[in-house]
């Protein structure tokens, strides 16, 4: 059998934060305070460099610096995201070394069961591959979110982060009484007792929503059983009601570790190890290229027929009288 590679594989990106973070500094005081400045501190980060090099050659411990990688999960109903996340989770159990950080900048308010148990799932296997997992939330990691974020061996939350709803929801809307008024018959075929419960067009019953909450109940079991094997000091019955809560509080409730944003957890970071930011994204195909190329086409055949229309009301001579 013939292996057919696909149209548009994914494609990663690495950024040496240490390396982007030391351009900013020599830009800003360059800028700042001149080029004199800028060399006296090229100066001394190169001194600095070195003294750590020669502490490193005379350290009798051969084994490789630790190092800490930075991937980021921006999370939908659908857990969208976890298409790529898996991919570089893959490359680093495939490169890192024990010990390695991983940090997880994480973002989402929940969504669907199976899209957030196999984000989850994920970042199981980071662990089980011996690399420290750290999450940060600067803004929400709530339902299907808290559920990823309970993996890691350290969850660090910004200070008003929304951080919780261990809960299960569902809700839909029942059409039954409007299409008896407009004389529409509904009709549903199933083989199976509850291969079907509540509906959306059909009656529903008391057995119907029983059944229904009773699928809800062992879903909510499912998430505080996960919950509890990563984080066993939280008191479930306090925390697992659906409610949420914001960084201070959830500090007290053992949900998070500590309360720092995700800039300041990682700036700390650089001070000590190389940090390294994966990003992947699927590789435009061809036909996704032409049409992008179109588009800019598009747009620069506009700004260019638009041109001497603009220019034609331009007051020159008042422009220079501002620049005089």
């Amino acid at each position: 059998m013939l292996f057919h590679p696909p149209k548009n594989p994914v494609e990663l990106k690495v950024m040496h934060l240490n390396e982007s973070q030391k351009q900013h500094r020599e830009d800003l005081v360059e800028a700042t305070q001149g080029k004199a400045a800028l060399k006296l501190l090229k100066k001394g980060l190169a001194k600095k460099a070195k003294q750590a090099l020669k502490a490193k050659n005379k350290s009798k411990n051969k084994t490789p610096s630790a190092q800490v990688f930075v991937l980021d999960f921006d999370g939908d109903m659908k857990a969208s995201a976890v298409k790529h996340l898996r991919e570089e989770i893959s490359t680093l159990i495939s490169t890192a070394n024990k010990g390695d950080e991983v940090v997880i900048r994480l973002e989402s308010p929940g969504g669907i069961v199976h899209g957030y148990g196999l984000a989850a799932a994920q970042l199981v296997r980071l662990r089980d591959a011996g690399l420290k997992l750290t999450v940060c939330v600067d803004k929400v990691a709530a339902s299907g979110g808290y559920m990823m974020a309970c993996v890691a061996d350290k969850i660090v939350a910004a200070p008003f982060a929304v951080v919780g709803s261990i809960g299960v929801v569902s809700q839909l809307p029942n059409f039954h009484k409007w299409l008896k008024n407009h004389d529409v018959d509904y009709e549903q075929f199933t083989a199976g007792d509850y291969k079907r419960t509540v509906t959306v067009f059909g009656e529903n019953d008391d057995e119907d929503r029983a059944k229904y909450q009773q699928e809800l109940e062992q879903t909510h079991e499912l998430f505080k059983h996960f919950v509890n094997r990563y984080r066993s000091m939280l008191d479930l019955d306090k925390v697992a009601t659906g409610e949420h809560w914001y960084g201070e509080d959830a500090l007290h409730l053992n949900l998070v570790d500590s309360l720092q944003t995700s800039d300041s957890y990682i700036l700390e970071l650089m001070e000590d190890y190389e940090v390294y930011a994966l990003h992947s994204r699927q590789k435009p195909t061809f036909a996704e290229k032409i049409g992008l190329a179109q588009a800019a086409e598009a747009t620069l055949s506009i700004v260019v027929d638009k041109l001497p229309e603009a220019l034609a009301r331009f007051d020159f001579n008042s422009r220079l009288n501002i620049l005089k």
